[in-house]
C-alpha cells in the first residue's frame, strides 16, 4: 500500500509541486462535497434500512473529517518556527494523521459490532434508495480522489485522506452490488456482509498506516536508513576518531536530522572544521540528512565510555 513510496526523497531539497493557495481550495471543496454526500447516505440508509450505506457514510464522514484536519494543518505546519514550537510546525501534520487514523479504527470496530448484531436478525432493505445514493457516492469519491491525487503525493496527511476515497470509492461500489443483489434476490444477509467488508477494510488500512506515524512521533529512526550504517559511515572519514551519544530522526515526512559528539583524531585538531564540514556533507549527499549537530571533542578530553547511540546519562 503505501510504505512503498514514503521515503523516496531525500535530503531537505524538497519542492512542493501544489502551489499552496491552489492546494487549499482542492481540499476544501473536497471536503464540502464528501460532508454533502454523508448527510445523503445517512438519510438514504435510514429510509433504505441499509446499514452498508450508513458504513459507506461513516467511511466517508471520516474522509471528510480527515480533509478538514489535513487542511488545518497544512495551513499550521505553513508557519515558521517560533520560540515556543523551536522545530517549527511541521509536525501538526503527524499528529493530525494519528488522529485520522485513531478514529477509523474506533468507527471499524463500532461497524463490525453493528453488522454481526444485523447477522443474529437480518433486516429488509429498500434496494432502489441503496442502488441510486451509492451510484452517486461513487461519482463523487471518483472527483475527491482526484483533487486530492496531486497533492498525496507530498505530505502523509493528504495521501491518508486520499486513500480513503479509494477505498470509498470501493466501498460504493461493493454497496451497489449489495443494493443490486437485494433487489434482485431479497438476499437480507449481504447488507451486514459488505459492512463487515468495508470495517475490515478500515481498519486494515488505519492499522498498515498507524505504525509509521507512530514512528516519527517517537523520534524513531528514518525506516529507509540504517543507524549503524550513518555511524559507521561517519567514522570511516580521515580524522574522525569516534563517533558517540549519536541521536538519528525524522522531523517530519520528508527531513532527516541527526546529532551526534565527534571525536577528531590527536593529531587533526587543527583542521577540525574541515572534517567537520566533510562529515555534514557525506550525511548530506550519501544519506538525505539536512540537518545535523555535531559536537566536537578532542580525543584527549573525550567522553570516556560513552554509549554510541542516545544522550549522556542514560544506557
Amino acid at each position: 500500500m503505501a510504505h512503498n513510496h514514503n521515503h523516496t526523497h531525500h535530503g531537505h531539497h524538497h519542492h512542493h509541486h501544489v502551489d499552496p493557495d491552489a492546494g487549499d481550495a482542492r481540499v476544501a471543496m473536497a471536503v464540502l462535497v464528501n460532508l454533502l454526500l454523508t448527510v445523503a447516505q445517512v438519510i438514504g440508509g435510514i429510509f433504505s434500512g441499509s446499514l452498508a450505506l450508513i458504513a459507506d457514510a461513516l467511511h466517508n464522514f471520516s474522509d471528510a473529517i480527515s480533509l478538514i484536519i489535513a487542511f488545518a494543518a497544512r495551513k499550521i505546519a505553513r508557519r515558521p518556527s517560533d520560540a515556543s514550537m523551536t522545530f517549527g510546525y511541521g509536525r501538526v501534520e503527524i499528529v493530525a494523521a494519528l488522529v485520522n487514523y485513531t478514529t477509523l479504527i474506533v468507527i471499524g470496530f463500532y461497524l463490525i459490532y453493528e453488522a454481526v448484531m444485523r447477522f443474529i436478525e437480518p433486516q429488509g432493505v429498500d434496494g432502489w434508495i441503496v442502488v441510486i445514493i451509492a451510484a452517486i457516492a461513487l461519482v463523487i469519491d471518483v472527483i475527491t480522489a482526484g483533487l486530492t491525487f496531486a497533492l498525496s503525493k507530498e505530505s502523509v496527511n493528504i495521501r491518508a485522506a486520499f486513500l480513503h476515497n479509494v477505498a470509498d470509492a470501493l466501498g460504493s461500489v461493493a454497496v451497489i452490488i449489495a443494493g443490486s443483489l437485494i433487489l434482485l434476490y431479497d438476499w437480507r444477509l449481504i447488507d451486514p456482509l459488505v459492512t463487515l467488508l468495508i470495517a475490515g477494510y478500515i481498519l486494515w488500512q488505519a492499522w498498515a498506516e498507524i505504525g509509521g506515524v507512530i514512528r516519527i512521533l517517537m523520534l524513531g529512526s528514518p525506516p529507509g536508513l540504517q543507524t549503524d550504517t550513518v555511524i559507521a559511515r561517519m567514522e570511516a572519514i580521515d580524522g574522525v576518531a569516534d563517533i558517540h551519544l549519536a541521536h538519528l530522526w525524522q522531523m517530519n515526512e520528508h527531513d532527516n536530522a541527526l546529532d551526534a559528539h565527534l571525536v577528531i583524531d590527536r593529531g587533526a585538531w587543527d583542521h577540525a572544521d574541515a572534517i567537520k564540514a566533510r562529515v555534514k556533507k557525506v550525511l548530506s549527499e550519501e544519506f538525505g540528512i539536512g540537518q545535523s549537530t555535531l559536537e566536537m571533542e578532542c580525543s584527549l578530553h573525550a567522553c570516556n565510555g560513552a554509549a554510541r547511540i542516545g544522550s549522556a546519562g542514560h544506557g
